[in-house]
């Protein structure tokens, strides 16, 4: 029997997912699923223990499902963990990472990701990944660790810095694939693609239908009317050649192209200003409801398109070879972006473990878009690690969209600003 821990069990939705699909592998069907949360998330964690063990008793599977608030008993012997947590587990503890840079101009929807928003953000859940990487590196060395929250490549990277080999997964590869298979009309059997960037500005380098090149039709067919809400990633494609990986919202953020005016808002994302505040409330508000739902109806036992189960099917199961887009330190595999920096590539898993694909420089246009976010949030992880506010500032000075819209002193302004707000969670910078 397996052990595969997942820290955010309180995570509904998510965590039920994974270990649905999880046990969907005969070889992992007997898998025991050890959720972990703190006391804040305790309900929602036995919601979602609740879930799984309908999920194994339809399903028939010999597997075991059990919660915990005790992170070392849960970790000790682990095969696997996924971490999934929400550091911030109500809206008003952290909006004011939108509300703080909007007084200045910078127009954030999501900022989960990178830029001012998700440095806070990845500030603030440091300390707790700091204590789950101490845990993990003693309790469980050899275990497969995979990090689902964001920002991805921040978060990712502060683990690696603190000695756990992690991989960030994310869901945006396959599902933009998805998506652009649909706008084709084709068969997901007969695409082919490669992708590589940075976590949410990877790029489809490759994208086939049958060993040909879809570009020309795709570029054709995404001018059609019921396309157009994803006009800012159409428009990147018509100037930069290629499709990026995650949606429209996120990336009208991380650039200086979609956000600097109103009128450049009202064109490319009407409404968007803190999407995110208004979608995290909404789920909030409707997970009772939707748990209910879940424990009094049938369980959707089909598998989904995360990437977890499949590799560790691959690696701890029945060793499955599949090949999965995810987030490690760049060793010379993209040489024309930093050294070191988390990048989203290609990766092998099999019983052999994960082999990232090597994938030679990047188209300079993609490459130049992707090197100052990748810096950005090297120097960001560097300036956790230290303590040291400076280098956060500067790590936020060179983001895009703020310094396309601020001066060097309203951007030392608002990162004050934001350290003032957020002081008595920063224990790193005391």
């Amino acid at each position: 029997m397996k052990k595969i821990v997942i820290i955010g069990g309180g995570s509904v939705k998510f965590a039920r997912a994974i270990a649905r699909d999880i046990f969907t592998f005969p070889a992992l069907s007997d898998s025991h699923i050890v959720l972990v949360d703190i006391p804040v998330g305790e309900k929602y964690m036995i919601a979602t223990q609740k879930i799984i063990q309908k999920t194994i008793d339809q399903g028939g599977y010999p597997a075991k499902v059990s919660a915990t608030l005790n992170r070392r008993e849960a970790l000790e012997g682990a095969d696997a963990v996924v971490i999934t947590i929400r550091n911030d587990t109500e809206v008003s503890q952290w909006e004011k990472d939108l509300i703080i840079p909007k007084k200045y101009g910078v127009d954030l929807c999501i900022g989960d990701t990178r830029g001012p928003a998700a440095i806070f953000r990845v500030m603030r859940a440091a300390p707790a990944l700091k204590a789950i990487a101490e845990d993990i590196l003693e309790l469980c060395p050899n275990a497969y660790v995979f990090n689902y929250t964001n920002p991805m490549c921040m978060i990712t990277g502060y683990l690696r810095q603190l000695g756990v080999e992690a991989v960030g997964l994310c869901h945006s590869v396959q599902s933009t694939a998805a998506m652009l298979t649909n706008w084709l009309g084709a068969d997901e059997k007969d695409v082919t693609y490669r992708c590589a960037g940075i976590n949410h500005q990877a790029f489809y380098l490759e994208f086939c239908v049958k060993g040909e090149n879809a570009y020309p039709r795709l570029m054709e067919v995404a001018q059609k009317p019921e396309h157009q809400g994803e006009a800012v990633r159409i428009e990147m494609m018509k100037a930069l050649g290629y499709f990026v990986t995650e949606s429209s919202g996120h990336n009208s953020e991380y650039n200086g192209w979609f956000r600097k005016r109103q009128d450049l808002i009202d064109q490319y994302n009407p409404n968007s200003y803190g999407a995110s505040i208004r979608e995290i409330a909404k789920r909030d508000a409707e997970r009772d409801e939707e748990t209910e739902r879940i424990l009094s109806g049938t369980i959707d036992l089909n598998r989904g398109q995360e990437y977890a189960a499949y590799i560790l099917n691959a690696v701890i199961g029945d060793g499955e070879m599949i090949e999965f887009n995810g987030n490690i330190p760049n060793t010379g595999l993209i040489p024309n972006l930093p050294e070191g920096a988390i990048v989203e590539v290609p990766i092998i898993a099999s019983k052999a473990g994960l082999r990232p694909i090597y994938i030679g420089n990047l188209p300079r246009q993609i490459a130049a878009l992707n090197y100052p976010n990748a810096q950005n949030e090297t120097l960001a992880v560097e300036g956790i690690l230290a303590g040291d506010r400076e280098m956060i500032y500067r790590a936020i000075i060179n983001d895009p969209l703020t310094a396309s819209v601020c001066s060097l002193a309203e951007i030392r302004q608002m990162t004050e600003e934001l350290f003032a707000e957020y002081q008595s969670k920063l224990p790193m910078f005391q």
